[in-house]
């Protein structure tokens, strides 16, 4: 009878063993998958902004964005893209203009660029941790 209880006691642990790492699996799986889905809409969003960015300011994508935040004639919200842009791309060229904009105090989007998002662009254009640079070279 011991033997009995042993053996049902082992397959229940197999079973539960099993459905364990399947289910890490899968959270792991999905993880992978939304991680890919989030890259590619980045992506996107920077092609979108610099294709709307060279097509007013021809040539090289960085320096039409850079023209494109330094250009007081657009909306906060889009030269707040455009910096944005910047920042994933990562290129070290766009640093003395968001820098330039850059005061470190706080927002007010009804008159200057967005400091948090020229601090972020800023650190990734200085080698910051871009996770979805990849995408982009």
């Amino acid at each position: 009878m011991k033997k009995h209880s042993e053996t049902k006691r082992s397959r229940r642990f197999v079973s539960l063993k099993r459905v364990l790492f399947y289910g890490i699996l899968s959270c792991l799986v999905l993880a992978v998958i939304m991680f890919v889905t989030v890259c590619f809409s980045i992506r996107s969003a920077v092609k979108q902004m610099s294709a709307e960015a060279t097509k007013e300011y021809p040539g090289d994508r960085v320096k039409a964005l850079i023209a494109y935040v330094s250009s007081e004639s657009h909306s906060l919200k889009k030269r707040n893209r455009a910096a944005w842009a910047l920042g994933q791309i990562g290129d070290k060229s766009a640093l003395a203009v968001l820098e330039s904009f850059y005061t470190d105090g706080d927002c007010d989007h009804e008159k200057h660029l967005c400091q948090h998002e020229l601090k972020k662009a800023i650190d990734l254009c200085k080698g910051g941790l871009n996770l979805t640079a990849w995408l982009r070279r």
